[in-house]
C-alpha cells in the first residue's frame, strides 16, 4: 500500500503503519481511520481497493503532509530567523528554542560532545 510517494509498512496495525508519513500521528490516524470506516487494527495488506482509495482521498484532499509540510515548517523558522526573533537565533544557533536549560543538557546542540570513560587502560594492537 503507498500513499502520496510513502510505502505503509504492511506487517503493522493500520493506526500505527499510517504514522509513517510523516505529518500523521496516532491521533490523527485515527481520525482518518474512523472517517474512512474502518477498524483500527486491520493490517494494511488485508484492505481492500475500495478502502484504500478511501484513505488516500481522505489523506490527499485534506492534510497537509511529506513535503509540503516540510517546506512550511522551514518556511517558519527561516521567517523567525529573518526577522531576528529570540527563537530565530536560537534555531541559527543550533540550541533549545523552547526555555530549556543548556548548561547540562543539550550537550550534542552546543557541540559539547562528551564520551564516557572507559577502563582506563589502552587496548593492546593486534599484529
Amino acid at each position: 500500500m503507498r500513499i502520496s510517494g510513502i510505502t505503509i509498512p504492511d506487517g503493522k496495525r493500520l493506526e500505527i503503519a499510517l504514522t509513517a508519513i510523516y505529518g500523521i500521528g496516532r491521533p490523527l490516524a485515527r481520525r482518518i481511520i474512523d472517517e474512512a470506516g474502518m477498524h483500527y487494527g486491520i493490517k494494511p495488506k488485508e484492505v481492500n481497493a475500495g478502502d484504500e482509495q478511501r484513505i488516500r482521498k481522505i489523506i490527499e484532499g485534506k492534510l497537509k503532509i511529506e513535503g509540503d509540510l516540510k517546506r512550511e515548517v522551514a518556511a517558519h523558522i527561516r521567517r523567525l530567523k529573518d526577522i531576528r526573533s529570540y527563537r530565530g537565533t536560537r534555531h541559527a544557533k543550533n540550541l533549545p528554542a523552547r526555555g530549556q536549560r543548556t548548561k547540562t543538557n543539550s550537550r550534542t546542540g552546543r557541540g559539547n560532545v562528551r564520551k564516557t570513560m572507559g577502563s582506563g587502560r589502552k587496548k593492546l594492537e593486534k599484529k
